[in-house]
């Protein structure tokens, strides 16, 4: 069953986070990933959620999307993220589609 990463950002640093946004896809990817959302507008249509940026991705299974997160591969990545920005991120099971 696929799995979905939610992830909502609020950058800090434009730069550093323009930077983690060029190597992140190759990351994904080895990983059997893709992404679904990544940025662009978006509408509050029910609460009072106003999210700056959300990005979804998809994999085929939470081991895999678990894998992607804790990979050497992406740590690197992780920690420039984590610098760029403050993130909210769930992990859900789902069906694919």
């Amino acid at each position: 069953m696929a799995a979905y990463f939610i992830v909502e950002i609020d950058t800090v640093d434009q730069d550093l986070m323009a930077e983690y946004r060029k190597h992140t896809p190759a990351a994904v990817e080895a990983f059997g990933g893709r992404f679904l959302v990544r940025g662009g507008a978006s509408e509050t249509l029910e609460g009072d959620w106003q999210p700056k940026r959300l990005v979804v991705l998809e994999f085929p299974s939470v081991d895999a999307a678990k894998a992607f997160y804790h990979s050497e591969q992406y740590k690197p990545l992780l920690d420039m993220r984590k610098k760029a920005g403050h993130s909210n991120m769930v992990l859900v099971e789902g069906a694919a589609s």
